[in-house]
């Protein structure tokens, strides 16, 4: 019984292919992940960080929460928004979800 047992194993261990057709599926799943995931995600992430970088004054823009305004001050890493006429909230920069187009405000 014994000998019969080892001899099999050592067919199986003969076969050369038999590991990178195991490894193959895990393979392709990673690199469907890539693509289908975490290069659409890094491409968003890219655009947001240009986003942010170009802020400047006067630019009417929305924030993560909801909130409209326009921006009056632009710093390092806060933005001053005047959410209303003489009503000003500070807001990190990266909560600046989208800028809106010139005059988007008064049609508000």
């Amino acid at each position: 019984m014994i000998s019969l047992a080892h001899a099999q194993t050592a067919g199986a261990a003969a076969d050369p292919s038999g590991g990178l057709m195991q490894l193959l599926p895990m393979i392709l799943m990673f690199v469907v992940l890539w693509f289908l995931m975490i290069r659409p995600q890094m491409k968003k992430a890219k655009e947001h960080k240009a986003l942010i970088a170009a802020l400047a004054k006067g630019d009417e823009v929305v924030t993560g929460g909801g909130l409209v305004g326009r921006i009056v001050k632009v710093g390092d890493n806060y933005v001053t928004l005047e959410i209303a006429e003489g009503t000003e909230v500070v807001v990190q920069k990266p909560a600046i979800g989208l800028v809106l187009p010139k005059g988007t405000l008064k049609s508000l």
